[in-house]
């Protein structure tokens, strides 16, 4: 039976460890599945709507002022009620929060497929994202709290890694199938029959510990939390359309900043923090948490950036587009379940990180060298395997470093808090990427002296090249993200090797509580490394 409120070699406060029930190891495995389903229908779900967009505008008769909504009222529920979301799931059981987000998420992606105007789906899109905000650190906490042997849980991490990296090309191409052969609704409601399955995999195979004893909800860390990163998600995003030194954008920003900052003192003295901050002192999870956030800064930018060009520069349709993507899926799954797997046990995590990230840098940098007439055999299909199985090897291993060393009734804090990282990094990816190209666009339109107001072919010819030129600019950028990513997994994630043996950690959950971890490599058989 899979454990949530016990998994077996769970470490106690003594260091003496609970043993799992025989039997147990195939029902955890199938549990895996039922997570995994969890966690794909969260990430596919943020770029399967992008492939819908353009024909739900037609179909409902939005403006190009307001379709962004379709996809800024998701990310800003999710990224703002990430933090509350995996606080109510360690408070009042994980199973629980799993199991309601599932049938939220369900229904309101049904509630958007039949969408009659265009509030109708913004709302629909906003609930969306409360439900995922309650769905994905549960998920991401079950997986951590189930799988405890080091060698299981490397398994379970890879699988988990190669979902969340591959689960936006996934989206895309699933995407383009649904818009194309059937209508952009089906890209709504293809949600609820998964989480109908998800959901009834999770009553049978996923235990829920209940609600915590003396359970609490420190309500003003709540809404101190919440509103900080809903107003730093929210700024960002209006800055793609605002200047930069837009006072919108700017009182956003600043105010999110301050609000985070009395968000982090309030968690010093509140009696049962939402976060509780050695969570984020511990320098191996600290170290894991910035080099998510600047991986997926780099990261959202450059699907954008390529989708564009393979739709607006070749003249690919969205299915195609989407196919064109599996590759660097295959690539994903491979450097997640072969190699970080493996090795994991074998080196210390940023002898994967690193390496991982340098690959992935090198595959940007082959895409950066495109121009209007490169091939997809010979730019983009090498450029996006190198991204591919960097990632594949990153993911995993980071993942794994950010929610370890965890006591268990705070895996849905650690678990919310990385998952914020990235929600936060792709809006400052977004909203910077599509800047610096944009800048960069029009500085190549004026250098070459290109009158717009002329419909030429040369003048469309040159707008193909200015274009391209942004996105090239823009993506380079993105490889020099990705390598300050490796630079801070290098200083920052510095635990040693975890050991090849199968044993429990031997470090008491409670030291890492109490903050005496922080900062301290992991003991051999350490899971995190």
């Amino acid at each position: 039976m899979a454990e949530t409120a016990s998994p077996e070699n769970i470490p106690t406060r003594s260091g003496t460890t609970t043993e799992a029930p025989p039997g147990s190891s195939s029902r955890r495995w199938w549990g895996l599945v039922v997570i995994a389903l969890a966690q794909l229908i969260v990430v596919l779900d943020m770029t399967i709507v992008n492939i819908a967009l353009p024909s739900a505008q037609r179909d409902l008769g939005m403006t190009d002022g307001n379709r962004q909504w379709a996809i800024t009222a998701y990310t800003l529920a999710f990224g703002g009620l990430l933090l509350l979301g995996g606080r109510l799931g360690d408070l009042f059981g994980r199973r629980r929060a799993f199991i309601t987000g599932l049938l939220g998420f369900a229904a309101a992606s049904a509630l958007g497929g039949a969408a009659t105007g265009p509030g109708m789906l913004f709302a629909a899109r906003a609930l969306q994202g409360v439900f995922a905000a309650l769905l994905a650190p549960a998920a991401l906490s079950l997986l951590t709290t189930t799988f405890t042997d080091p060698r299981e849980r490397g398994r379970a991490f890879g699988v988990f890694g190669a979902i969340a990296g591959a689960g936006s090309a996934i989206g895309m191409l699933l995407g383009g199938l649904l818009t194309e052969y059937l209508d952009w609704r089906w890209c709504l409601y293809v949600n609820a029959p998964v989480a109908a399955v998800a959901v009834l995999g999770a009553v049978v195979l996923l235990d829920d510990p209940g609600r915590k004893a003396g359970a609490q909800l420190d309500v003003l860390g709540a809404a101190l939390g919440s509103a900080g990163v809903l107003s730093i998600v929210y700024g960002f995003s209006e800055a793609e359309s605002r200047d930069w030194d837009d006072p919108r954008v700017l009182a956003l920003l600043i105010g999110g900043v301050l609000v985070l900052g009395l968000f982090s003192l309030w968690q010093t003295r509140a009696r049962t923090p939402l976060l509780p901050l050695h969570i984020v002192r511990d320098r191996q999870r600290a170290g894991a948490y910035l080099t998510m956030a600047l991986v997926t800064v780099a990261m959202f930018g450059v699907f954008l950036f390529l989708t564009f060009y393979l739709q607006g520069i070749k003249g690919w349709s969205p299915l195609k587009t989407g196919t064109a993507y599996l590759p660097m899926t295959v690539c994903m799954v491979i450097g997640s379940t072969q190699i970080s797997v493996r090795l994991l046990p074998r080196v210390p995590v940023r002898a994967l990180i690193i390496p991982g990230l340098v690959l992935a840098a090198c595959g940007l940098a082959v895409l950066a060298s495109m121009d209007v007439h490169a091939t997809y055999p010979g730019r983009v299909l090498p450029g996006i395997c190198m991204m591919g199985l960097g990632m594949g090897v990153t993911f995993m291993a980071a993942m794994s470093t950010a929610t370890g060393r965890v006591a268990p009734h705070e895996q849905g804090a650690a678990s919310a808090t990385l998952n914020t990282m990235q929600q936060v990094g792709g809006s400052v990816g977004t909203a910077l990427l599509n800047t610096i190209a944009a800048s960069a666009t029009a500085d190549w339109l004026t250098g070459h002296e290109v009158d717009l107001a002329q419909r030429t072919p040369q003048v469309r010819a040159a707008l193909a090249e200015a274009t391209v030129h942004g996105y090239s600019v823009a993506t380079w950028t993105s490889a020099g993200i990705i390598l300050l990513a490796a630079l801070v997994a290098g200083v920052f994630v510095n635990a040693k090797a975890p050991g090849r043996q199968a044993g429990p950690a031997s470090a008491p959950a409670a030291a890492d509580r109490e903050g005496g971890a922080a900062g301290t490599p992991a003991r051999v058989g350490s899971p995190a490394g």
